[in-house]
């Protein structure tokens, strides 16, 4: 059940201005009809439990779609990601009046100083580690959490309805999938203190479950 908490509209550029990443991002999807309302969902629901602050990191930022949002929260944007341009969207935000602080790297093993962040956030990237990766990748971000930080994630839920989303769009979830929502939700738990759960439904609702954000505390 969700809380009622407010949920920000997800503030979009124009599609075609993103820049800096393959063609395996997602950011088309974002634009069709009935996938395009669920995608800006699941990110608008990570956003509504960002309490804003001096500094966020976002890990896996891709083309930066959270940056126009964050930018009235956080003081500074900081990003981590393992293979975009980030010259190219830096560059992009910048003009658009949004400074950003980003790197490539690795949420295993991040360069960043201990106690930085007030949050740290991960859309759609968690799944994508093996189960024996999330124990380290969470000891990292407690690491790069201020005292009182909150890590708020968001994953997909594995049932029939995500493997056909995925087929429809061309993928094949076992190459791409590696941990479930509950993998993510246990190794979490290990090291943080939970907030909340927050489970979005499918449109429509009786497609069931479809994503999973996490609101953890240092």
């Amino acid at each position: 059940m969700i809380e009622k908490t407010e949920i920000p509209e997800l503030k979009l550029l124009p599609i075609h201005e993103y820049a800096g990443v393959n063609e395996l991002d997602p950011i088309k999807y974002y634009t069709y009809p009935v996938f395009g309302k669920m995608y800006r969902k699941r990110v608008e629901l990570c956003l509504s439990q960002c309490n804003g602050g001096e500094k966020i990191l976002e890990i896996g930022f891709g083309t930066g779609l959270t940056f126009i949002n964050l930018n009235s929260m956080y003081k500074e944007i900081h990003g981590l990601d393992l293979t975009v341009e980030i010259n190219k969207v830096g560059e992009l935000f910048k003009r658009h009046g949004v400074k950003t602080y980003l790197k490539n790297g690795s949420v295993l093993t991040m360069p960043y100083d201990e106690n930085t962040f007030d949050t740290v956030l991960l859309i759609s990237i968690l799944e994508h580690l093996k189960p024996d990766e999330l124990t380290q990748a969470f000891s990292e971000i407690y690491r790069v959490l201020k005292p009182g930080g909150q890590v708020i994630y968001g994953v997909p839920v594995e049932r029939e309805f995500m493997v056909f989303m995925f087929r429809l769009l061309g993928h094949n979830i076992r190459d791409e999938h590696f941990s479930t929502e509950e993998d993510v939700y246990l190794a979490a738990k290990q090291i943080f203190q939970e907030v909340k759960r927050i489970r979005m439904f499918g449109i429509p609702s009786f497609m069931g479950e479809v994503y999973q954000i996490g609101h953890f505390v240092k």
